[in-house]
């Protein structure tokens, strides 16, 4: 058995550095801020300020960690924080009510929520001081009875809920979580079928947690989809000297917003292709437009476009042809023709992009990258060595 020195074993306590960038910390705060505002808020409305139910209970701060910092948990998603917080608190009702001593009461309470919880599948670790708060609330708690379960905990777990799930919509951040797709399910993961090194199945990821018997706090999809990508990551890096430019499609042909969407559509049609960039007279991306746009404003229904009519009308359009300008999607990603290939592996396996503009140094467009690309340059590139060696 190795042993470990007093001083490295007091160096383990160190905590581990944090990934989350600065913007991320500061919307967990204001989330935070705007869900516990909001919690307090409306209980004083339902209840008024003399109302003897505590307008907040303290385990609504620990939930609140839970769904502004980290919303990909699985202990944070809406079943985990609503049927912890019942269960937890029927719990502590019943043990508070049928036990007399309050330290025995307190320990079944935690003991019996934490298996009612499991069982469940909502395991919320807050939920553990909403059994506590049952038993250890003092008389105004314990006066509630089973109506603690209700008010305050079911009106407060809902009100916090809601108010995570309109902040992170609002502020671009996908509640409830919807556990990530694994590269393998990707096109990109077609590259990692190049690596030397074949990587592992699901199978397998769930037969090595099944061994570790713990609960891990990310849901294993997630997981996979992380070690995945790193494997791939690890792969593309070998290709440090290959850039954007080197495997990007061009010239590209490119649209302005001004153009009709049927010329759009034809163009599509014979370039064979399922994107057309939209550029300003400088060349600028300002937008993309996709089959499935066109395809959308196409198939419209009738009431829509009835009802899209004094909007055009009011806008100055009499019914003249659909521009480019009114379906493109703005919100673009570019990369550099310069930038490294190691750096695409994310945007298209984690953004859902497929097909991604080439600017150069002055944000010009030249060329365009797609997942097929990306597979054919690495694949061009493990060739190489082949040939030379011929």
């Amino acid at each position: 058995m190795s042993r470990t020195s007093p001083v490295g074993w007091l160096v383990s306590f160190a905590p581990s550095s944090v990934a989350v960038r600065w913007p991320e910390r500061l919307r967990s705060c204001l989330g935070a801020l705007i869900g516990i505002g909001f919690t307090g808020g409306t209980m004083h409305l339902m209840l008024g300020s003399s109302a003897s139910i505590p307008l907040l209970v303290a385990p609504m701060g620990a939930s609140a960690v839970l769904l502004f910092a980290v919303p990909a948990s699985p202990l944070a998603q809406p079943w985990s924080i609503i049927g912890g917080n019942l269960v937890s608190a029927t719990v502590g009702v019943a043990c508070a009510t049928w036990i007399a001593d309050p330290v025995d009461a307190a320990a079944l309470a935690i003991a019996l929520a934490i298996c009612a919880m499991f069982t469940l599948r909502c395991v919320h670790p807050p939920s553990g001081a909403v059994a506590l708060t049952a038993v250890l609330g003092g008389p105004s708690i314990h006066s509630l009875g089973f109506g603690f379960v209700f008010e305050p905990i079911l009106i407060q777990s809902f009100a916090l809920l809601a108010a995570a799930i309109v902040f992170h919509a609002l502020t671009g951040h996908r509640y409830p979580h919807v556990a990530g797709q694994s590269v393998k399910g990707n096109a990109v993961s077609q590259a990692s079928n190049l690596a030397t090194n074949p990587g592992f199945t699901r199978a397998d990821l769930e037969l090595v947690l099944a061994r570790r018997g713990e609960m891990l706090d990310i849901d294993p999809a997630d997981f996979e989809s992380v070690v995945n990508e790193a494997q791939l990551q690890a792969y593309i890096r070998g290709f440090g000297e290959l850039t954007c430019g080197d495997i990007m499609s061009h010239p590209v042909a490119s649209i302005f917003a001004t153009t009709t969407a049927a010329t759009a559509s034809d163009l599509l049609s014979r370039r064979a292709v399922k994107a057309l960039p939209v550029a300003d007279a400088q060349g600028r991306v300002v937008g993309i437009v996709t089959r499935a746009d066109l395809a959308r404003d196409a198939c419209a229904s009738p009431l829509g476009a009835l009802l899209r009519r004094p909007a055009r009308w009011f806008a100055g359009n009499d019914g003249s042809p659909r521009l480019v300008g009114a379906l493109m999607a703005t919100d673009v990603c570019t990369v550099s023709s310069a930038r490294p290939i190691a750096e695409l592996v994310p945007l298209f396996a984690n953004y859902g992009h497929h097909h991604i503009p080439v600017v150069d140094v002055h944000e010009r467009l030249v060329g365009m990258i797609t997942q097929a690309d990306l597979i054919s340059g690495l694949y061009r590139q493990t060739q190489l060595p082949q040939r030379q060696a011929a």
